[in-house]
Parts: C-alpha cells; sequence; structure tokens
C-alpha cells in the first residue's frame, strides 16, 4: 500500500512527540500544581509525587527535544509501571481497568525512546547544528 503522507513522516512524528510531551507534562502539572485540573487534596505521597516530577521532567524533555530517548524511555518505564500498580489489578483488559491511556503512552514513548527527537529538538540542534527531515537512524 502506498504512504500517503510518506514525505511528511518526521513532520508528523515532531508534532507527536510534542504534542504527547506536553499532554505527559500537564498529568504532573495536574499532580503537583493542580494545574489544568485540580489535583489530589491536601500532602501527596511519595509515589505520587515522584509520578508528578517524572510526568513534569520527561514530559518536557521530549516536548523540547532535549535527552528525548533517556526521557521517553523513564516516561514509559514510568506508565507500565503505573499500569501494573494501578490498574492491572481490576481485570485483565485495559478498557475494563481504565489503564488504557497508560499502556498507550508506554508503547508510544518505548517507540520514541528509539527515535530521539529527528526533527525540531534541542538534541537535533545541538548534535548536527541544522535540522532536516527524515529517519533518525
Amino acid at each position: 500500500m502506498e504512504r500517503y503522507l510518506g514525505n511528511y513522516s518526521a513532520y508528523v512524528y515532531a508534532v507527536l512527540r510534542i504534542i504527547a510531551g506536553l499532554m505527559f507534562a500537564m498529568h504532573g502539572t495536574q499532580k503537583l500544581f493542580g494545574w489544568p485540573a485540580a489535583g489530589p487534596p491536601g500532602p501527596l505521597p511519595p509515589m505520587v509525587l515522584a509520578a508528578g516530577v517524572i510526568e513534569l521532567v520527561c514530559g518536557v524533555l521530549i516536548a523540547i527535544g532535549l535527552l528525548t530517548g533517556f526521557a521517553a524511555f523513564v516516561a514509559s518505564g514510568q506508565m507500565a509501571f503505573a499500569y501494573f500498580i494501578g490498574h492491572a489489578g481490576n481485570g485483565f483488559y485495559p478498557l475494563v481497568n481504565k489503564g488504557e491511556l497508560a499502556v498507550l503512552y508506554c508503547f508510544l514513548f518505548l517507540y520514541m525512546a528509539t527515535r530521539g527527537a529527528v526533527i525540531w529538538g534541542l538534541d537535533t540542534v545541538m548534535k548536527r547544528g541544522v535540522t532536516r527531515p527524515g529517519i533518525a537512524t
């Protein structure tokens, strides 16, 4: 089958990386600062505090394309941990145990860990000085 957007794959991936990073960072801001929606009331348990810090820091790093592979790998691991600690005990299927977002983030970030920033990221600018579309090798 023909790839309709094949020439734009690097750009589409960059937009995906930026949006996913920002969305992940917002989970951290919600836990840590109660923004954009109210976070947990009162003091945070240590595990939730650690999750919020990882989500905020890794989300921003992924979005700006700095240490992208490392940040995405850590974020992927956190989401796997979140699924098995917070969701898997409520049933086998992610749709039933409300863990589909954790599973999706886990595999999305695992993929990003293999690709890095590609374009529109600080990793690319710092390594080559110039960005160009294409698949990272």
